[in-house]
């Protein structure tokens, strides 16, 4: 197997996981979601900690909190990350897995849009194409619904806005995701003893639930790590589109499995949003090659402007 099919399958594996997860969380429905971010935060931290130690790379999470700037950058990607996570169990708990599909399938055009807006990146014609599409879609839904997709606006947002933050933070994954939860672990941490202290807490009080906490933290790790090692083996044009099955499974699991409404007005907003994705990709992959067959152009003309230099010291 080649390292580029390696890559491939590991991002797979990633996005299962990720489209999946809404079946783990259903099954702790019955525990407050915030009560259910904090367990995540805590067991995620302590099996990255160990990770890292194995690794012999805590020097790297000391040596990235250098600098006030750093840590600033450090509170807002946890305050982001965090939003995201807690906004993404609620949904499921309460019932709307739907919107928070929806919330994912939106993330790549808020990214462009992002792009744009905050970082001045130049937008071709397909993207901009794609982003009325999806922007007509969600105005569609909120006119048919009478209220707006607010979670899925949420989770779009806040992964844009960490992955806005992440661009200046020149640090691993596995470093800088450690130190986003270490940052919001007191909060996690607060929020377990007053729920303890009052004797609501979850935990140790029927073996399954406190198995699933606990889980949490490999259920966090692994496709962070998947998805780590795919995106050094796999073009990011390909990356890009393999992410749709996150959110593709996810709404399988919202309609199929747990029965969600979908509505009229929710097959126009998907249909306008899945025609703006595959504008979006296609647009993503022509550009990709295109930029391939540059690079290999200019690769061919180094080479011949290297080669008449070193025919003569062949020569007797």
């Amino acid at each position: 197997m080649s390292e580029t099919q390696k890559g491939i399958w590991a991002m797979i594996g990633a996005c299962t996981i990720w489209g999946l997860s809404p079946l783990y969380y259903k099954l702790l429905a019955h525990i407050p979601p915030l009560e259910v971010l904090a367990h995540r935060t805590l067991w995620s931290f302590a099996l990255f900690t160990a990770i890292l130690a194995l690794r012999g790379r805590l020097g790297e999470a000391r040596a990235a909190l250098r600098g006030w700037r750093r840590i600033g950058l450090f509170l807002l990607a946890s305050a982001a990350i965090s939003t995201n996570w807690f906004f993404y169990i609620m949904s499921i708990q309460i019932g709307h897995a739907t919107e928070a599909s929806l919330g994912y399938y939106i993330f790549p055009l808020v990214a462009v849009l992002i792009g744009r807006f905050g970082f001045g990146e130049r937008l071709r014609p397909a993207q901009w194409l794609a982003v009325g599409l999806a922007a007509l879609g969600v105005g569609g839904l909120t006119w048919g619904l009478g209220v707006a997709p607010w979670i899925s606006l949420i989770l779009a947002g806040s992964f844009g806005a960490y992955g806005a933050v992440k661009k200046y933070l020149p640090v691993g994954p596995m470093v800088s995701v450690t130190i986003e939860i270490l940052f919001f672990l007191p909060v996690g941490l607060t929020m377990l003893a007053i729920q303890h202290g009052s004797g609501q807490g979850a935990f140790g009080r029927e073996f399954w639930d406190s198995a699933l906490l606990v889980f949490s933290g490999p259920l966090t790790a692994t496709p962070l790590i998947l998805f780590s090692a795919a995106a050094r083996r796999v073009p990011m044009a390909t990356v890009g589109i393999l992410q749709y099955l996150n959110p593709t499974l996810q709404f399988f699991c919202a309609v199929a499995i747990f029965g969600e409404a979908f509505t009229f007005w929710h097959q126009i907003a998907f249909a306008l949003i899945w025609a703006a994705l595959a504008v979006f990709s296609l647009s993503a992959l022509r550009q990709d090659r295109a930029s391939r067959r540059a690079a290999m152009a200019a690769t061919g003309v180094s080479a011949q402007v290297r080669k008449p230099a070193s025919e003569p010291s062949a020569k007797p």
